[in-house]
């Protein structure tokens, strides 16, 4: 009996360490072949939240927020939506409002003992700001365990060897100041075209991942299939961006399909964060207007897709 208690005891000392602190409980992460693991090399999978794009919802970027995603919604890990174009005040145009936005959220997840993923934010090639923003915060986090390195959050157009040519030279503008951490590189049309990647996957580097974006409504069994092969050649998968709608963001919500990635990306061990912590007029928008940028969200502040989101975050997360 008292082995069994003390049994009991361990488990869920375990299991409280992982809500209280995953990156107490996984330390250091590292890629060991098509799988994300923890500092002893045991697979782990990562679930969480992306904000939205910080020069559009900057609000939502500060330290209480990062805490209540991890206390009430069981976060493991959230992600730092860095707009690089497109939207007015993006990097390009303020790049100091990007970071007084960006370190806030960083610097929060660090004190949770949460991952974070700086994304670079972008539907386009813009390798000189992407180096030198890349360069500044890997001088500032690389020392830290918590960080991941998210280099291009969407390509369009680009070609796969264009975006081999960017990754190489953003990745070692990391490496000079952050060895180890991981890092997550995009894929053509969206992050869609996974099987481009797969067969000729970039040479080199370690702790490297590939990203693979998907909406529920739109991208069904095809992707999933397409993400599941890709894993099984032994390319790391890491879910940045999804949600259960449709892929302009809005629609209804598919909650059949949503439940069938959920089960894909569990049964090959594939991390994930789902989109987007704001509160525009648009389905996959999480919260309300009149919900603090503070966290302290009721149901009555959180949206259809929001809940769903906690929800599956509190059964699959410690």
């Amino acid at each position: 009996m008292k082995r069994f208690l003390c049994i009991l005891a361990v488990l869920f000392s375990v299991m409280t360490a992982v809500a209280i602190s995953p990156v107490k409980t996984y330390g250091q992460l590292q890629v060991n072949g098509a799988q994300l693991c923890d500092q002893q090399g045991n697979p782990v999978v990562l679930r969480g939240v992306s904000f939205g794009w910080h020069n559009i919802w900057p609000r939502f970027y500060n330290k209480k927020a990062v805490k209540w995603l991890k206390d009430d919604w069981h976060a493991t890990v959230v992600r730092a939506a860095i707009g690089a174009s497109s939207v007015d005040d993006h990097y390009g145009e303020n790049p100091q409002f990007a970071l007084d936005c960006l370190y806030p959220v960083v610097d929060a997840a660090i004190k949770q003992g949460l991952y974070v993923i700086i994304d670079w934010h972008s539907h386009t090639l813009q390798q000189e700001a992407a180096v030198t923003f890349f360069g500044q915060v890997a001088r500032k986090y690389g020392n830290r365990p918590n960080v991941i390195y998210e280099l291009f959050n969407e390509p369009v157009n680009d070609s796969w060897d264009d975006l081999k040519a960017y990754a190489t030279a953003v990745i070692k503008e990391i490496r000079r100041y952050d060895p180890d951490n991981v890092i997550l590189m995009g894929c053509p049309h969206w992050d869609q075209d996974i099987h481009i990647v797969a067969d000729s996957p970039l040479k080199g580097f370690t702790n490297l991942m590939y990203t693979v974006h998907f909406y529920a409504a739109t991208h069904h069994q095809w992707l999933r299939d397409r993400m599941a092969d890709a894993v099984k050649k032994g390319i790391p998968v890491f879910v940045s961006e999804c949600a259960g709608v449709e892929a302009s963001g809005d629609g209804p919500i598919n909650a059949e399909e949503w439940q069938a990635w959920v089960d894909c990306m569990e049964q090959n061990k594939v991390s994930y964060a789902c989109w987007s912590l704001s509160d525009k007029n648009e389905t996959s928008s999480m919260l309300l207007p009149r919900a603090k940028a503070t966290g302290q969200w009721t149901d009555d502040l959180i949206k259809p897709w929001g809940k769903m989101v906690r929800n599956t975050l509190l059964k699959y997360n410690p």
